[in-house]
């Protein structure tokens, strides 16, 4: 059996196979700019460089504005501290720090490179990032031990004119002084007057104390544990950075410390905090349980004891996660943007106060989507934003750069706030959160899910990976023997604990026999032979375990070509009362989302047709969170030019319009005028042109074709298609659809079992 790693919900090997796919690793170099043509390579090399190397020869603050200076991050580690591993060495911190660079583009669109430094010695590590920060708009510190990545930050702050940031210090105290500065506002106590006790007093503890204390929190009012107890002053063999937290104080352990403690932060081991240490707090308290994995005391512990207590951890699955990516990408965004020389404390305190006050405002739609419908409202259980607002890119930066300017380190100034706020916002797409929120939705209505070819590798691990995310029950349809060689090879225990079913299940056959049979037997259709179809078409088996409310929904396909699933499906299932059956693909592609359709069932539609997918594609979009704004494509735009071939798109127009539906469509254009800004002072008259985000396509090979070159040569994500309009919450993944392709399908199966009544005509 594969060694479990220490992530959760993912074997060593899944972590594994999930780097060296395709390319190995998690990161690449794209051109900013088009190097198609002589021309072109011209002007990027000999000899066109030589005119911005002249320019930042005489100013080198040019640098900015001729190459990607300003939006590049240096992630740098020398593995002495690698999440909760330990001293690995540095080429061993590298996954991590190209995973710290994933998020900085995916969260910020900042572009990172991770440069691993093979020293222990702090002046190697600090000549080495002198020598090479030019090259850099902003230097990211990670995973380096204590004292170290003090010594080194401080340094690096004193001889660099760029910001320098080690996160496991200072996102973390940004994190947890926003969730305090809540806590406290509910908790109704005064910042000045609380005790707190912290358990830890490395990097990322030490920080959070700082920032406590430039926050008003009295330094008298904080006690510091670690491994020997309480930190106090006279105590021997404490260092220069614990010392300076040291407390005037009799106090020796945790336990006499948390007597009587407004606050406790825990950023150490778990287990550390029992009941009796809670029951000891003073009234309303605060307790921030952070260590990782498991923290210093489970919050359902708290509970039993207290019904007072305002809860934090480090953790996903409870409420109030202090979770550092809400701070740093959108720290570095803004100090970037104003070209800070460092990140200051105004600053930080800037980004704290900016996280707090927006978990105070009424969460936009988006969070709501991902708290499974819930809206989250300020309070106990939601004193962090969550990290699917969309709003945190827009809010977070602004702040930081505004402290930037006026605290005097930001070498250039923003004249207008809003206008550089409606530019962040314009950066990132919230719809990148879409499965997200999907999967949050899901978590919090778990279903039944039939993965219909369960001996295929891609469809098992997703049926694994389905069960793991705690997304609901997989049931996977195969061969038990071949299901268990199948788990054998994908590093897994041929008894790994997953439901397996088949027709050799007599009661089951029997059962779903029956429902077919009455489903067709005016169709021609003998008992015998659907009895052979339940048998020996696991299509048809599954789809009979949903429509017989033994599952809740299902995802097929992968191992057949698409049309010959659907049309297996079509033995058990019909369409939906007044819809259409077709396919929706959902295209993700910089920070936009666009749904394209027909793209998988009807050759050429007819302008009825397309009416119907449009409106079809208007209701699906709105349980997506999207605001629909509809295209017509086609060859031409507005008539010109005319042509047979677009008669039926400019009929669809015309039935929309005389229908006087209540959503902004317009056609027909082609895509370019449909996605592309530029095109709107051209056709001024237009509320869709360049603000698309549904192309409804004028026939199956126009959608098929370009969906798929959007994905081979574009670079785009695309999930699905979707298959819309089956009277049950089913999907067809594509033939060898990833394992990531397919627990996407399967989270929108289950996803629409919840949202949508399919008993309904």
């Amino acid at each position: 059996m594969t060694k479990k790693s220490k992530i959760d919900h993912y074997t060593d090997k899944e972590a594994l196979d999930f780097h060296i796919g395709g390319k190995s690793g998690k990161i690449e170099v794209n051109s900013s700019k088009p190097l198609i043509s002589k021309r072109d390579l011209s002007l990027a090399y000999s000899p066109g460089v030589a005119a911005p190397v002249k320019e930042i020869a005489k100013d080198s603050s040019r640098a900015y504005d001729y190459t990607s200076k300003g939006n590049l991050v240096a992630v740098i580690s020398n593995g002495s501290a690698i999440l909760g591993l330990g001293n690995l060495g540095s080429l061993a911190s590298k996954p991590v720090m190209e995973g710290k660079a994933v998020l900085f583009k995916r969260f910020a669109d900042i572009d990172s490179i991770d440069i691993e430094i093979d020293s222990k010695n702090t002046e190697e590590i600090i000549s080495t990032i002198r020598n090479i920060a030019g090259t850099f708009g902003g230097i990211n510190l990670e995973d380096i031990a204590a004292p170290d990545c003090f010594i080194i930050e401080q340094k690096l702050k004193e001889i660099l004119d760029i910001p320098v940031f080690h996160d496991d210090q200072h996102g973390t105290a940004i994190i947890t002084t926003a969730a305090l500065i809540n806590a406290l506002d509910i908790s109704e106590k005064k910042i000045g007057e609380v005790k707190i006790v912290v358990n830890g007093a490395g990097a990322s503890a030490i920080a959070c104390v700082n920032l406590f204390k430039k926050i008003g929190v009295k330094n008298e009012n904080v006690i510091m544990c670690d491994r020997k107890g309480v930190i106090y002053k006279g105590r021997e063999n404490v260092d220069q950075f614990k010392s300076a937290h040291a407390a005037d104080t009799k106090l020796r352990t945790l336990e006499q410390a948390m007597k009587g403690a407004d606050v406790f932060l825990g950023l150490s081991a778990k287990d550390v905090v029992n009941r009796e240490m809670i029951k000891s707090m003073a009234m309303n308290p605060i307790v921030f349980a952070c260590a990782n994995p498991d923290p210093e005391i489970k919050p359902e512990i708290i509970s039993e004891v207290r019904d007072d207590v305002i809860i934090a951890t480090g953790r996903s699955d409870y409420p109030n996660q202090v979770n550092n990516l809400i701070g740093f990408p959108y720290i570095f965004r803004g100090a970037l943007d104003v070209r800070a020389k460092i990140i200051n404390d105004e600053m930080k305190v800037a980004a704290a106060n900016a996280i707090a006050l927006l978990a105070r405002e009424e969460v936009p739609d988006e969070v709501v989507s991902a708290y499974g419908g819930e809206r989250p409202k300020y309070g106990k259980n939601y004193i962090i934003p969550s990290t699917f607002d969309p709003r945190l890119v827009r809010i977070i930066p602004s702040a930081v750069a505004e402290a930037a300017i006026k605290s005097g380190v930001a070498k250039k100034k923003i004249d207008n706030l809003e206008i550089y706020k409606d530019q962040l916002s314009a950066r990132l797409d919230p719809s990148m959160s879409l499965m997200q929120g999907v999967n949050a939705k899901v978590k919090k209505s778990p279903k039944k899910v039939v993965f219909a070819e369960g001996e295929d590798e891609n469809m098992l691990k997703a049926a694994i990976e389905f069960g793991k995310n705690k997304l609901g029950t997989p049931i996977v349809i195969g061969n038990e023997k071949r299901v268990k060689e199948t788990l054998h090879k994908i590093g897994l225990d041929e008894n790994y604990k997953i439901e397996i079913v088949n027709s050799t299940n007599k009661d089951k056959r029997e059962k779903y026999t029956k429902y077919l049979y009455k489903k067709l037997q005016r169709t021609g259709q003998l008992e015998r032979d659907v009895d052979r179809l339940i048998r020996n078409d696991r299509i048809a088996f599954g789809s009979s375990m949903v429509a017989c409310k033994d599952a809740d929904a299902m995802v097929t396909g992968n191992i057949r070509h698409y049309a010959a699933s659907i049309e297996k499906l079509k033995h058990v299932c019909d369409a939906r009362k007044g819809e259409p059956i077709f396919g929706m693909t959902m295209i993700v592609f910089k920070g936009r989302t666009v749904l394209v359709a027909d793209t998988n069932v009807e050759d050429f539609p007819s302008a009825n047709r397309l009416v119907d997918i449009s409106k079809s594609c208007v209701r699906v979009s709105k349980l997506f969170g999207f605001e629909p704004k509809v295209a017509f494509l086609s060859h031409s735009t507005f008539g010109k030019p005319i042509s047979r071939n677009t008669k039926h798109v400019r009929d669809a127009i015309e039935i929309l319009k005389n229908e006087k539906v209540e959503f902004d469509f317009d056609g027909e254009m082609q895509p370019d005028v449909a996605l592309n800004p530029i095109y709107q002072d051209v056709y001024p008259f237009s509320k869709i042109v360049g603000k698309a985000n549904i192309l409804i396509m004028p026939a199956l090979h126009s959608a098929a074709i370009s969906t798929k070159l959007m994905k081979s040569f574009g670079g785009a994500k695309l999930i699905g298609p979707l298959l819309i309009g089956l009277d049950l919450p089913i999907e067809v993944a594509p033939l060898r659809s990833s394992t990531s392709d397919i627990l996407n399908l399967a989270s929108i199966a289950a996803y629409s079992a919840d949202v949508i009544d399919y008993n309904k005509d």
